[in-house]
């Protein structure tokens, strides 16, 4: 199904007049099993795409959260071929729920981008998103997961002009994810009122739905992304979550669940309840 499950997953929730929540999380952290007991209980605490990201040893846009968090992945052992095997997993329950993987190219590289794509197809993953791959480099990536089927999601920024939006969004598919801040993952919050404008902007030059992500934190900031954007990503406060819970000794998958399902109410009951 790959892209088409992603295209499914926006005209349903067009239909229904509201954004999509998007959690973000760390393949292998702290291990596997908590990851994919995550996943599998992600949709029932309202995600309605899921990214997850494969582990990098130089993660250069992510801020402190996810630093941490990857290395605790990679700790774990966590390696792409692996973060496939836990999409493999959670496909054999969900069907429905588009994934997209979120990581760095160095990874894919050498892996191989053919193969990457292929696999990343078999194994139930319907697109991706890789930070670090500039479009004017990314022609043999985005060949290879056309070929599979599987999106290439590339990022906006609040300094992307009109001339490289229209490069930017030229083999973009699925939807394209804007960055609302300057700086990496988890420092700065977003203003919805600096968004509005520039989702807007990503729409036209698109034709795609926007997500909106880095800087959303709590469910009043994801509510008021959710008013004018298609989808909410939220990765460092979840993330942060998790690492307080193995500080407390108490169970990272319950933690993680409860924030995911207030963030998740709060951008269901966005537009329903925005201000007169």
């Amino acid at each position: 199904m790959t892209v088409s499950r992603i295209e499914a997953r926006f005209d349903t929730l067009r239909s229904e007049g509201r954004a999509a929540f998007i959690p973000y999380v760390m393949a292998g952290d702290p291990e596997p099993a908590t990851t994919l007991a995550l996943l599998r209980d992600l949709p029932g605490a309202g995600a309605d795409l899921i990214e997850l990201g494969f582990p990098f040893s130089d993660p250069m846009a992510e801020g402190v959260p996810i630093q941490k968090a990857a290395q605790r992945a990679l700790k774990s052992g966590m390696t792409l071929r692996k973060t496939l095997d836990l999409v493999r997993a959670f496909r054999e329950q969900d069907q429905a729920t588009p994934i997209i993987l979120m990581g760095y190219l160095n990874n894919v590289l050498t892996y191989g981008y053919q193969a990457f794509a292929h696999d990343a197809a078999a194994a139930g993953v319907d697109g991706l998103i890789i930070v670090d791959c500039p479009p004017e480099e990314a022609a043999p990536l985005a060949d290879a997961l056309d070929d599979a089927g599987v999106a290439l999601i590339r990022l906006a920024t609040p300094t992307s002009d009109e001339a490289r939006l229209r490069v930017v969004t030229a083999r973009t598919s699925g939807f394209v994810y804007y960055v609302s801040v300057a700086g990496v993952t988890g420092q700065k919050e977003a203003d919805e009122a600096a968004v509005a404008p520039q989702v807007a902007r990503v729409r036209r030059a698109s034709g795609l739905p926007v997500a909106v992500g880095f800087g959303i934190r709590t469910p009043e900031r994801a509510a008021a992304v959710a008013r004018v954007a298609d989808a909410v990503v939220v990765g460092s406060a979840l993330v942060d979550e998790l690492a307080a819970a193995l500080a407390e000794n108490q169970s990272p998958v319950e933690r993680v669940l409860h924030l995911t399902d207030r963030l998740a109410r709060a951008v269901r009951d966005a537009r329903a309840t925005a201000p007169a």
